[in-house]
């Protein structure tokens, strides 16, 4: 049985780069620099034909710990809940009006980046409070 040894989360996206860039700001990551012999992405993609230009984006955590992720440009918009997404575990470990407050204050830096507030999922004795949001495209996550 073969091992994995890393993983990469590919979103379907209609402008990757700029979902790249907002989930480069929600989790710390880094844009990868471009391949060798360009001095920039936009240079690199210049040289793409152009159905292939700005077609997919990167961003990866610059302690090489997190996965990589890729945003690949769809045709279709998004219409139906995702089937997978991202937990941003912000309180992990903490409890009560504690871990409420650290929610909400992440809530409003990501509001601000341009994500949206969806709904508050209160304790209820078994699970801890979680925020479902919803990045720059739609596509759902929670703050956890």
């Amino acid at each position: 049985m073969s091992s994995v040894k890393q993983i990469q989360v590919t979103f379907d996206c209609a402008k990757p780069e700029r979902v790249a860039r907002f989930w480069c700001e929600v989790l710390g990551y880094v844009v990868p620099p471009p391949p060798e012999g360009f001095a920039t992405w936009d240079d690199y993609n210049r040289t793409l034909p152009p159905e292939q230009r700005d077609s997919g984006f990167v961003c990866m955590d610059p302690s090489g710990v997190g996965p990589r992720l890729y945003f690949q440009r769809v045709p279709e918009g998004k219409v139906v809940k995702n089937r997978l997404h991202l937990d941003v575990r912000v309180g992990t470990g903490l409890k009560g009006e504690e871990r409420l407050a650290v929610l909400e204050a992440e809530c409003a830096r990501l509001v601000a980046l341009g994500a949206v507030r969806v709904r508050l999922l209160a304790a209820d004795g078994e699970n801890e409070s979680c925020l479902v949001m919803q990045d720059i495209e739609g596509n759902e996550f929670c703050l956890d």
